[in-house]
């Protein structure tokens, strides 16, 4: 791997650090503040579930944008603009005194993050040849997914203490709950000057002065995308369905607590993590990426559905642990083919994956929560059922999905 793209991953995984430290304590600064403005604790948990799809909300609607102006103005500028942005916006968090200004910064984080996140996808596409990008994409996916997984560990340690700070004015305080969006700030800033002078742009000078005026016809983008992209929408709204519905069903069906909640979690992050490199890194040229896709639905669609037979914690997380790989081999397969057929207009296209991807985040929890009020088996049954369809369709019918789908012809402005 070249050193350029290993500067590109350690970027993505401070970068998610820094989101991921801040989960853990959202739901207590949330209550702070929110109880301190007399709200009930019901309001309490529709703020936490709202600042959550905030994030999700603006990168739908501006992923696409910062793909193409990263086509036309380059991959660099957009991944310093997202990287700077993520900083402030965290610090601004920290220092935020009510609910008005926690929603600003939280809506503008998501549009810095889709920035940052969509630049960084298809730079790895401009930097590997086609036949080598499912490895680069496995391996981006491993540096988001441990910087997923160490964020919450440090947020637990930070978070233990206020900061003291004496000034000349007087003395001043840092709660516990705001230190760890302070250090998700920090370890933005402190990647900033690597990325600024030693990550070079990966489109180099071949881009002429009309390929820069030039727009993209989203219409014929989307459509040539339309089937990969109605897979990321079902991938991510089946594993955020998961994660926000197995916590209350391992509660009331399971009886577990908290620790045995956290270890499946985990071990989620941690499958996707390992195997995305190691796994995927290794069948990329080996095993076609459709073969892949079809593959990873299946293992998702039984994992979810054993879940409804399983009740010892060592078979839950067996369960879990093939439910995530299941997303480890669909994920960077899926970003490879929508590179491979974005033609001239890689970011544009993942711009629209990345558009898809948060609306699978924002439908999966909706109607997770919607299905288990009404039978708590039934989120379960619904997402391992479209998973294993979709697993024999591929296998069955799913040709345009092979690797053969190479670059398309590049769109151009008419």
């Amino acid at each position: 791997m070249n050193k350029r793209l290993l500067l590109l991953f350690f970027t993505l995984f401070i970068a998610m650090i820094g989101f991921g430290i801040t989960l853990p304590v959202l739901p207590f600064f949330v209550e702070r503040l929110a109880l301190g403005e007399a709200a009930s604790r019901s309001a309490v948990a529709f703020h936490v579930g709202a600042l959550t799809s905030a994030y999700a909300l603006t990168q739908l609607g501006l992923a696409p944008l910062w793909g193409l102006w990263s086509d036309r103005y380059g991959r660099k500028p957009m991944i310093v603009i997202g990287l700077g942005g993520f900083a402030l916006t965290q610090a601004i968090f920290g220092l935020g005194t009510s609910l008005p200004l926690l929603y600003g910064a939280r809506l503008v984080a998501g549009v810095f993050s889709a920035a940052l996140l969509t630049a960084a996808s298809a730079y790895v596409a401009d930097t590997l040849p086609e036949n080598a990008r499912g490895r680069g994409m496995a391996w981006m996916g491993t540096a988001l997914s441990l910087g997923f997984f160490v964020g919450p560990v440090l947020s637990g340690l930070l978070a233990r203490h206020d900061w003291h700070l004496g000034t000349a004015p007087g003395h001043l305080v840092f709660d516990g709950f705001s230190i760890p969006f302070f250090a998700a700030a920090g370890l933005a800033l402190a990647t900033l000057p690597l990325v600024t002078v030693w990550l070079p742009e990966s489109l180099g000078t071949s881009r002429t002065p009309e390929a820069v005026r030039s727009s993209v016809q989203w219409a014929d983008l989307g459509l040539r995308l339309k089937d990969v992209l109605a897979l990321v929408f079902f991938s991510q709204a089946a594993l955020t369905l998961f994660e926000a519905v197995f916590a209350l069903y391992a509660d009331q069906v399971l009886r577990f607590g908290m620790t045995e909640i956290g270890y499946a979690f985990a071990l989620c992050g941690l499958v996707m993590a390992v195997f995305q490199g190691g796994v995927v890194g290794f069948l990329t040229g080996r095993v076609r990426p459709r073969h892949q896709i079809a593959t990873g639905f299946g293992m998702l669609g039984v994992g979810v559905g054993l879940l409804l037979w399983v009740h010892s914690l060592s078979a839950v997380l067996a369960v879990v642990g093939l439910l995530a790989l299941g997303v480890a081999l669909i994920t960077p397969n899926l970003l490879t083919l929508v590179a491979n057929r974005s033609g001239s207009h890689t970011g544009a296209g993942l711009g629209l994956q990345n558009t898809f991807s948060s609306l699978g985040q924002i439908a999966g929890p909706l109607l997770g929560g919607l299905l288990f009020g009404w039978q708590v088996d039934l989120p379960f049954q619904v997402t391992a059922g479209i998973a294993l369809l979709l697993s024999a369709g591929i296998w069955g019918v799913g040709r345009r999905l092979s690797s053969s789908s190479v670059r398309a012809p590049a769109i151009t402005n008419t």
